[in-house]
């Protein structure tokens, strides 16, 4: 049995009804603050409290579009789902096939409907809205999603002149009885494609129906029942959206075209990639599809010294597999012993990854894999140099045969075999795992461990925990994202990238998985030990201008775990290291 798409289906309905063509409406929705267009890291903005505050992050959900018709029905659109994140400029959504008519009002809900909100996210192809990984907004230890993270820092209320310490607050509204519809009055005719520019005004969000202070409203939500500041947002929802242009749609923007597979050979064995059923599907690379042929050649050149200038070192050197692909060292050493500025990166779930190094410089695999090779510290020898040199070996020309459709071997084919070698190392079998599968047993301490990672600190609500989940949430325990998690003295990090002075201190989130092989820690590999990095969360956070809203909320001298605490929730981050080497 043939099946049909949403929009294939409604094309065949209107031709069978003697309709014109199906009409597309283009949505747009900006951010704003008091009608101007909102800057994130801008702490300039003042609320109705009088407390001025920057908005770091504004990430959300739409789903539910409906269109009310002249009788006054509503004609709901099926499907119909949209991430929208101020931080990436995703601003927009297409409605395809809409029924050629006028229509009086457009309506959506801000989060998925409840069956959504339940459903297995690991369903969702990688580039989909709902998809956790694509969109970051899915709380796996809650199996639901968030609807609306708004982070940011705030100062309090104070004279004029203070320079009270900023800090952070994280409103993350979420759960069923809070989907929240808003319905905007449009006169619309979808007679031919249109397109409607909505304004998501933040400082209507914060000021009515009821005006909301950091300081008296709480600087954190969940959105657990009861909870008033929830209550509150879902109030104030509605009015912070209006309608500020209908317009003619923007010309329909071709397809892209399909990405081709890169140079295949005629005869090839498609390579098998088994990942868990609870991760999201990853988003990999189109063009350089897994055949064995390029991962075995890949896993080769991984270990082959071969790869450096004086053939003393390999891939491996740095990144072995018996530390879960780390070295043990605070920074790498290179050829001639000349040390680097940064800790050697555990290689495994690769394929959810979007950005490399602990900076975000490399913007892919392939590219990233080419960096270390030519770099004086690291190999020091230049992409074309270790393709003359594989040349000229007694084996290299006839793996690269194998694995490559074009004769020869070029930088680029050298990247592609460690590209795809790297995608295939996935991490999934640790004892964690096997709890989540009913086939092992957490002991106390790992149990009261997992609670207090997954659970937020927040005085108002009288939750005690380690609040570990917002930036190593998931089934990955990693956002992937850019933070700055209070050390001192950290370094320039993602703002060398970026050039954004508000991205200093950040560095990526790195995985907890395999945390019992990977000491040292950090970006430069300054705690030794789990101990270390507990107690710097626990008490040694510094409060860097950047420092993130998830850690800035909390009380200057920390968390303040106790020593039961601090042991429990290293007892758990040990389950989480693989079984097998």
């Amino acid at each position: 049995m043939s099946r049909w798409s949403p929009s294939a289906l409604a094309a065949l309905l209107l031709a069978t009804a003697g309709l014109s063509e199906a009409a597309r409406l283009e949505i747009t929705v900006t951010p704003r603050y008091q009608g101007d267009p909102l800057q994130l890291d801008s702490l300039r903005y003042q609320n109705a409290a009088g407390e001025t505050l920057a908005v770091t992050r504004l990430s959300y959900l739409l789903s539910g579009f409906a269109l009310q018709q002249e009788n006054g029905t509503w004609l709901d659109l099926p499907d119909t789902n949209a991430w929208l994140d101020a931080a990436t400029r995703r601003h927009s959504l297409t409605l395809d096939a809409v029924p050629p008519a006028r229509y009086r009002a457009l309506r959506f809900h801000v989060g998925p409907d409840a069956a959504t909100n339940a459903a297995d996210p690991s369903r969702f192809p990688a580039t989909h809205p709902l998809n956790p990984n694509f969109n970051g907004l899915h709380w796996s230890w809650q199996q639901n999603y968030i609807f609306m993270a708004l982070e940011g820092h705030f100062r309090p209320a104070a004279a004029p002149g203070s320079t009270a310490e900023p800090q952070g607050f994280t409103w993350h509204f979420a759960r069923d009885p809070n989907r929240t519809p808003v319905t905007l009055s449009a006169d619309l005719d979808l007679h031919k494609d249109a397109g409607i520019l909505i304004h998501f005004d933040i400082s209507s969000l914060l000021h009515a129906p009821r005006a909301l202070s950091f300081a008296r409203d709480g600087t954190a939500t969940h959105s657990r029942d009861g909870d008033p500041l929830a209550a509150a947002l879902k109030a104030n929802l509605p009015a912070a959206f209006h309608i500020q242009r209908i317009a003619t749609a923007s010309p329909a923007i071709p397809a892209a075209t399909p990405l081709k597979p890169i140079d295949l050979p005629d005869h090839f064995t498609p390579f098998p990639l088994t990942i868990s059923r609870s991760f999201p599907i990853p988003d990999l690379p189109r063009d350089n599809p897994l055949i064995t042929e390029r991962v075995n050649l890949g896993r080769q050149l991984f270990h082959d010294p071969l790869l450096s200038r004086d053939g003393t070192i390999s891939c491996a050197s740095c990144h072995a597999e018996k530390s879960a692909f780390t070295d043990g060292l605070p920074v790498s050493t290179g050829i001639a012993g000349r040390k680097g500025d940064r800790n050697a990166m555990p290689l495994f779930n690769l394929a959810w990854k979007q950005r490399f190094f602990w900076d975000g410089r490399a913007p892919s695999l392939r590219a990233q894999v080419l960096m270390p090779i030519a770099d004086h510290r690291e190999m020091d020898l230049s992409p074309e140099s270790a393709a003359a040199t594989l040349s000229t070996s007694p084996e290299y020309p006839d793996r690269f045969r194998a694995a490559f459709k074009s004769p020869g071997i070029t930088p680029q084919k050298i990247a592609l075999a460690l590209e795809q070698y790297l995608l295939t190392l996935v991490s999934s079998h640790s004892k964690f795992d096997l709890a989540l599968l009913g086939r092992a047993t957490l002991t106390p301490p790992e149990q009261r461990g997992l609670e207090l990672f997954m659970t937020e600190s927040d005085p108002r609500t009288g939750q005690r925990g380690a609040d570990c989940f917002h930036c190593h949430g998931g089934p990955l325990f990693t956002d992937h994202q850019f933070h700055d998690n209070g050390l001192a003295n950290p370094g320039t990090g993602l703002a060398a990238v970026t050039g954004n002075p508000a991205d200093t201190g950040k560095f990526v989130t790195p995985s907890l998985r395999n945390l019992a092989r990977t000491a040292p820690y950090m970006h430069d590999g300054r705690f030794a030990s789990l101990e270390a990095v507990v107690t710097h969360y626990s008490t040694g956070i510094h409060r860097n201008p950047s420092l993130d809203p998830n850690l800035a909320k909390h009380p200057a001298q920390g968390l303040q775990l106790s020593a039961s605490e601090q042991r429990d929730l290293i007892a758990f981050l040990l389950t989480l290291t693989d079984l097998k080497p």
